[in-house]
């Protein structure tokens, strides 16, 4: 089930303009998530809202401020958050259309789908798309949703025929960090030709398409395992030790090595996990004691 759409609105071109929905390309990655406990009772902990002098303070008189000087806050209202509009809220008007390649990864934030507002025609949107399809382009526009504006990306995914259309929130340029205060440090290099000939060849043996669904989240499997076993209080899994690599010193042995492995096709050997340890019995949930031991 799809759901309600994260926002609604009217994609504005000059003066073509059609309804369309944004939804939520990513899910949570994680299926494990964990709360704070107290290590003696198992009881999970709270945390409460409070000011100076430990006075708590209900959710319903908890408002945003905005520190102007040290420990001065200027109080704003929700109602007068509320009654600030952007016609961003209800359109995204496209300021003008660039080629994707135009668009570093570094500026790329969250995706989401694009569909057609279902309750009008379709025959804008697909005319469109197809001709963003054709020309190669990205639109480029703001929209407000979140509590914020944002620059936001929609394009058409290369060799995709589904119809659809993909947004993306992209950084404005005062939050990407000056890359030259970083890199300018780097010191210039003279490149060797054989190094490099051999540093092509090694990059051509493992090019190969991508498949996303060849990755996986190990961390979240072996959490997941932990998990289980703790459950079952059975043996911690335990992890397999890094296969030992050889001491292979300098660039041009290490390349060279390097391309005879992928060459051969010679698959990682992996060395044997330790023996199980005994599992460690569950906390169970009861009273925190105060004694002094």
């Amino acid at each position: 089930m799809v759901g309600r759409p994260y926002w609604s609105g009217q994609l504005r071109i000059s003066l073509v303009s059609f309804g369309i929905q944004l939804y939520p390309a990513t899910s949570s990655a994680s299926g494990i998530s964990f709360n704070q406990i107290d290590r003696v009772s198992g009881q999970r902990v709270r945390h409460l809202n409070v000011i100076d002098g430990d006075q708590p303070v209900e959710n319903s008189e908890i408002v945003k401020g905005f520190e102007y000087s040290k420990g001065k806050y200027l109080i704003i209202e929700p109602e007068e958050i509320k009654k600030l509009r952007l016609e961003t809220e209800n359109s995204i008007e496209v300021a003008q259309f660039v080629d994707s390649k135009d668009l570093a990864p570094s500026l790329f934030e969250k995706p989401y789908f694009v569909v057609p507002d279902p309750k009008g025609p379709v025959d804008a949107f697909a005319v469109v798309r197809t001709a963003m399809a054709k020309a190669d382009k990205v639109a480029i526009g703001e929209v407000a949703f979140g509590g914020r504006e944002h620059l936001i990306a929609i394009a058409v995914p290369p060799g995709d025929n589904s119809r659809g259309m993909m947004a993306y929130t992209l950084r404005y340029a005062n939050e990407l960090r000056d890359k030259a205060e970083y890199f300018s440090s780097i010191p210039d290099h003279t490149i060797d030709k054989k190094q490099l000939a051999l540093a092509t060849e090694l990059i051509r043996a493992h090019s190969a398409p991508f498949h996303q669904e060849d990755y996986r989240d190990d961390y979240e499997v072996a959490l997941r395992a932990l998990v289980d076993a703790k459950l079952a209080e059975t043996p911690l899994p335990l992890s397999e030790a890094m296969p030992q690599r050889p001491n292979v010193v300098g660039l041009m042995d290490a390349l060279k090595q390097s391309l005879t492995e992928s060459k051969g096709g010679e698959e990682r050997r992996k060395t044997q996990s330790l023996p199980p340890k005994k599992g460690p019995a569950l906390v169970r949930p009861g009273k925190r004691s105060n004694k002094v031991a």
